[in-house]
């Protein structure tokens, strides 16, 4: 399947010096008077910059806010011809309600159209079709938060990591080991390197200098439950936070964990949806406490967080999870929040897609109530949007807004409110 690259050994691992961009020189007031109009859009669209618990737009000294969505099967169906055009209208539907941020896998790892078809080695053809979904994004103005692995099985993630590691004779005894064995992490180590100094083919431009990815997400829902102390998925936070910082310094940087009060919060514990959660490694302050981390990751579901379907119970629930996270963020952490999946499911007929819109407006309200007092910065990612002919992939949680013009309007009246 395509091109492989795939060199024998792993390559070293260097940092790289940031070159000198033309936003450096605007904010050291030695631009030229004379800048070409091409220079001006660039400025339009440089790098999006943490200034403390806010996200702004440096060139144009403009907050920017996240109006988010997930659709993470683009590089999957932009590696087909014949679903390639849903990418584009995936693309185009969400910045037609007035979305401006993507989140979307930068990982297949083993199996069906792989991106990472083994350890060091990468096919080209699928490297191709990322570059694709980078080009559209930033043909629709539509930034991207691109996650590079997975704690679940889905596209391969730590499970294919460990099983790599086996086939090598790694002597490994679970999923976890990913998060401290040598070996894993020099095989992601050697991903993100690929990806992150990726020089896309359509439009010339490296994905470490291009602003239209706006973040990246070491690792999609990370837990480590095999040590509930925390101290194994830290180490490794801290690590690769570090090593994805030393090559591409420009971009944000977020974990992507769910949230989860742990053992440095015991007084918070009870915050979370369940006894469970406290223990499965994860620790949402330790966690963003660690250097290079940019934003506070957070997601929300409680249609299977909670065991019942009263819907009172599911809104008072957000109402909590979300305020007690965006005062850590801005008063312990300092830094945005970004709720980076959120979405209830009406496949089993617990909610319907009227109370799902309810569930997503008390979403909103609680990021905007805040935001507008100025005390946080970040956002939120809808889990998920499809365009038409997409629909075999729903999960329960696509939005689809041919079949739902009324969450078309909830969107847009919240990119309005955003904007005003």
């Amino acid at each position: 399947m395509g091109d492989m690259m795939c060199p024998l050994t792993a390559t070293a691992w260097s940092t790289t010096t940031p070159r000198i961009s033309l936003l450096s020189y605007v904010l050291l007031g030695v631009a030229s008077s004379t800048m070409s109009t091409e220079q001006e859009a660039d400025d339009e669209w440089a790098a999006v910059e943490r200034r403390g618990a806010h996200l702004v737009m440096a060139a144009a000294e403009r907050p920017f806010v996240i109006h988010g969505f997930n659709t993470y099967w683009l590089m999957s169906f932009a590696a087909d011809e014949a679903t390639r055009p849903r990418v584009t209208a995936a693309i185009a539907e969400a910045a037609g309600a007035g979305l401006n941020v993507c989140r979307t896998w930068a990982f297949n790892d083993g199996g069906y159209r792989a991106l990472q078809t083994a350890p060091f080695c990468y096919d080209e053809e699928v490297f191709r079709a990322l570059d694709f979904v980078v080009s559209e994004a930033r043909r629709h103005k539509m930034r991207l938060i691109l996650a590079l692995c997975n704690n679940w099985e889905d596209y391969g993630g730590k499970t294919q990591y460990v099983s790599w590691g086996k086939e090598a004779g790694v002597d490994l005894t679970s999923d976890d080991d990913f998060f401290s064995d040598p070996t894993l992490k020099s095989y992601y180590k050697a991903f993100v390197e690929a990806v992150v100094t990726r020089i896309n083919t359509i439009t010339n431009v490296a994905y470490k200098d291009d602003p239209t990815i706006l973040a990246w997400e070491l690792i999609n829902e990370p837990r480590c439950s095999s040590d509930p102390s925390g101290d194994m998925l830290q180490a490794w936070i801290e690590e690769m936070a570090s090593y994805v910082k030393s090559i591409d310094p420009l971009h944000l940087v977020e974990i992507g964990v769910e949230g989860y009060y742990g053992p440095s919060t015991p007084e918070l514990l009870l915050v979370n949806p369940d006894d469970y959660s406290g223990h499965v490694g994860t620790d949402f302050i330790r966690n963003h406490q660690a250097l290079g981390i940019d934003l506070a990751s957070v997601h929300i579901y409680s249609d299977t967080w909670l065991p019942d379907s009263i819907e009172e119970n599911h809104l008072q629930f957000v109402n909590t999870w979300m305020q007690q996270h965006i005062d850590d963020a801005a008063n312990l952490l300092g830094m945005p929040i970004v709720i980076g999946e959120f979405g209830l499911s009406v496949k089993d007929g617990k909610f319907d897609s009227e109370f799902r819109e309810t569930f997503m407006q008390t979403v909103y309200n609680n990021f905007l109530s805040p935001w507008e007092r100025g005390m946080i910065g970040g956002g939120c990612l809808l889990w998920q949007l499809f365009p038409e002919g997409a629909e075999h992939m729903d999960d329960g949680y696509a939005v689809i807004f041919a079949n739902s013009p009324s969450t078309f309007n909830l969107l847009s009246n919240h990119s309005r409110k955003l904007e005003s």
